[in-house]
């Protein structure tokens, strides 16, 4: 059992991050990238004092996250690049991708916690729909180079100039 302990210890303390994490890693990065940017966008607009305070505060929170995740991307499985550009249309269909991706999953929850059947075939109903969104998003942003899902390069690069773009605006 100890060495069972140990070998774990030390596949934890490796240099690469395993695929598995880096993905979950480009989901939270790309995420709250996207989040950010709204944020910082819409608190010059927010006239409530208190609101005001609660979106500074939710965005000092999401710039320290995002430093801390940016920071295993050089342990990512593969190099990657910091010199990739995207647009304002990339943000605006990453922020479009995670509605969509947050609905499907709202509406998967959704339907496990209904008990009413004429309720789960509607919660049913409306998550086939998001589903086909997310699908209509992503290829959108797919053939517009905006998520190169199958180059984990580029994708981590987008991530990174994206992290980079949200934390000095």
């Amino acid at each position: 059992m100890n060495e069972f302990i140990a070998k774990s210890n030390k596949a934890a303390k490796a240099k690469t991050l395993a695929w598995h994490e880096t993905l979950e890693l480009h989901e939270l990065v790309a995420f709250q990238s996207n989040a950010l940017m709204q944020l910082k966008k819409t608190v010059p607009d927010v006239t409530d004092q208190a609101l005001k305070s609660l979106y500074t505060t939710s965005i000092h929170a999401i710039e320290k996250n995002i430093k801390e995740l940016i920071s295993f991307f050089p342990r990512a499985p593969i190099p990657y690049e910091e010199n990739l550009t995207r647009n304002d249309e990339g943000f605006y269909s990453g922020s479009l991708l995670g509605l969509a991706k947050t609905s499907v999953r709202s509406y998967a929850i959704a339907v496990t916690e209904t008990a009413t059947p004429e309720l789960r075939d509607v919660l049913s109903k409306q998550l086939n729909a998001a589903v086909k969104w997310h699908g209509q998003v992503y290829n959108y942003m797919y053939q517009h180079g905006y998520y190169p899902s199958y180059d984990l390069k580029a994708l981590i690069a987008n991530d990174i100039k994206n992290a980079q773009k949200a934390l000095t605006m």
